[in-house]
């Protein structure tokens, strides 16, 4: 296995476990205090954000894909900052609502590189995870102008994330 290639395989894995401990610490019912589930979603979006550097191979404009990693790890970093600054809550809001959304954006860019692929069970994986991340990051980002179902939308929307950043690692590792 290539250098490459293993940087993609690490790098995925690490944006999927990033996913999930962010899902954990966005679902309501887990019993957390509030200051455990804040440095959960800092630790989960860190996570992701490295784990979509470490999949970037070299940045050219002729590889969309090593692109899409670097917004999806911008879109982290954002999300990071409205956690972590000092900041008013519709700041904060703006500031993950936009994270959200080059997150999706990034997504969007991987799921058309997928799209344009021959059809092999890996890149089937691949194509449907990083959909399902578009989905489940806008949902996160719609969350934040739903008042009533704010939550649930932003729950949903992070689980819909998780199960498509396993998909695009189990995909790298087929």
């Amino acid at each position: 296995m290539s250098e490459d290639n293993d940087n993609l395989l690490f790098g995925g894995w690490v944006v999927a476990i990033g996913t999930v401990i962010s899902a954990l610490a966005n679902t309501p019912s887990f019993s957390i205090t509030p200051s455990a589930t804040k440095d959960l979603k800092i630790i989960g979006n860190s996570l992701q954000a490295t784990g979509n550097a470490i999949q970037v191979e070299r940045l050219t404009s002729v590889q969309l894909e090593n692109i899409a990693n670097e917004i999806q790890a911008i879109g982290n970093t954002t999300v990071i900052s409205s956690l972590i600054l000092q900041l008013d809550k519709q700041t904060k809001n703006a500031l993950n609502k936009k994270g959200n959304l080059l997150q999706a954006l990034g997504g969007s860019i991987s799921f058309s590189e997928d799209w344009n692929k021959k059809r092999t069970i890996n890149v089937l994986y691949s194509g449907i995870g990083n959909l399902l991340q578009v989905i489940g990051n806008s949902m996160q980002a719609l969350s934040t102008q739903r008042n009533n179902s704010e939550m649930e939308w932003n729950t949903i929307g992070n689980w819909i994330q998780a199960t498509g950043a396993l998909m695009t690692a189990i995909a790298v590792t087929i």
